[in-house]
């Protein structure tokens, strides 16, 4: 199976994201569905070939990780960017937060700052599909630091080709741009 990019061209003209940013974002999201195609090819044919018990397929195989989850949380990230409503239109999620950590607001201060924390990767709130509890989780690079059975709910890329052209070393400035664009029904739609 190859997988092919997504169009979030609409998301052109975002306010706090510069055409720029995204054209560029966009670009490096294709490439991973371009490495996530190529390994999953290259997978197949040490597989037919006889060639799995190679140092060359342990690393591609662990390399498929990095590349495939790559190009899953940008669309998930896409995905959950383009709202123009407050988190208030949807309360359903509005109160799972409230419930979970005591308040909406708790759960954006907390949510902020796994954003906010040095490194670079991802901010998702999950859901774990077993309780239905929300958690806030840092995943580092893209494939480490999942919570195994849990689904991303709200994904938001705070690797540097994120805001670095937009913001430069301002964080914080990104993350409340991120936050006035969220579209609050597509991350209702992903709550189980």
């Amino acid at each position: 199976m190859n997988y092919a990019a997504r169009e979030f061209g609409s998301l052109i003209g975002m306010k706090g994201f510069s055409e720029t940013l995204l054209k560029n974002h966009f670009t490096l999201y294709q490439g991973y569905i371009t490495n996530t195609n190529k390994l999953t090819d290259l997978l197949t044919r040490m597989l037919k070939d006889g060639k799995t018990s190679t140092p060359e397929y342990a690393e591609l195989k662990r390399r498929l990780g990095f590349e495939f989850n790559g190009m899953r949380l940008h669309e998930y990230y896409f995905e959950n960017l383009g709202g123009k409503t407050s988190l208030g239109k949807s309360p359903a999620l509005a109160k799972r937060l409230a419930d979970a950590f005591g308040s909406q607001d708790a759960w954006l201060k907390d949510f902020k700052a796994v954003g906010s924390m040095r490194g670079i990767g991802w901010a998702i709130l999950y859901q774990d599909a077993m309780t239905g509890s929300l958690f806030n989780q840092w995943i580092n690079e893209h494939e480490t630091g999942h919570l195994a059975g849990c689904k991303p709910l709200l994904v938001m890329d705070v690797f540097e080709h994120a805001f670095m052209t937009d913001y430069g070393l301002k964080r914080a400035d990104y993350i409340e741009a991120f936050f006035n664009n969220v579209n609050w029904e597509a991350v209702t739609t992903r709550l189980g």
